[in-house]
């Protein structure tokens, strides 16, 4: 009981950390934070915040583990349930569980995520969301490929795939995710199964006049 108590204080902690930090982030930019800046934003004393972390650049570089893992948590979590919807209900305008749950995830850290993905944001962080989307996420479907249909290499299908996902998220978050998850998830699963020019509504055939 007692540790379990201690682990919740210590979780709770580095949360309060986490949050100061990226709020200082948004208000004055990473260079620019100090111990000072951390402690009086989160309400802790400097020997509190160097039990946690030895400096800002360690408190980032948790952070950054901190996301990714819950993120591939939430995406290996999903995937029995996605394998069992693409079997069963295979409709586009029920959008896969795990997009939701990427979506509102994203919504329940955006300040966090558009500090990082933002036009300042840091490159790591963008190439690790690309590649859970690709490997964690889409390369699963590789069961479901019949090679006499396929039209272009796999490689260059989930690069294309993981971009794009990424260009919409970041877009998502810069337009002060105006739509829901569910909306964002529908969006995403369009796009994805019948492509930008079927689902843009593009038609490239001459008019009749």
């Amino acid at each position: 009981m007692t540790t379990k108590k201690i682990d919740r204080r210590i979780a709770r902690t580095r949360q309060m950390i986490r949050d100061a930090f990226t709020q200082l982030i948004e208000e004055k930019g990473f260079e620019a934070i100090t111990i000072s800046d951390l402690t009086e934003k989160a309400d802790i004393n400097r020997g509190t915040f160097y039990l946690h972390y030895k400096d800002k650049y360690d408190l980032f570089e948790q952070s950054k583990e901190v996301f990714f893992s819950e993120l591939e948590r939430i995406v290996g979590d999903a995937w029995d349930i996605v394998n069992e919807e693409y079997q069963k209900n295979m409709q586009v305008e029920l959008p896969f569980s795990f997009i939701i749950k990427l979506f509102e995830f994203l919504k329940e850290n955006f300040v966090f995520m558009s500090v990082i993905l933002g036009s300042n944001g840091d490159p790591s962080i963008q190439s690790g969301l690309k590649e859970i989307i690709e490997k964690k996420m889409y390369q699963n479907f590789f069961q479901y490929v019949i090679e006499e249909n396929r039209m272009v290499p796999l490689d260059y299908l989930f690069a294309y795939v993981s971009s794009a996902h990424l260009g919409v998220i970041q877009y998502w978050l810069k337009s002060g995710m105006e739509k829901t998850p569910q909306e964002m998830a529908q969006i995403l699963s369009q796009i994805t199964f019948w492509g930008p020019v079927k689902a843009g509504g593009l038609s490239f055939s001459k008019s009749e006049t």
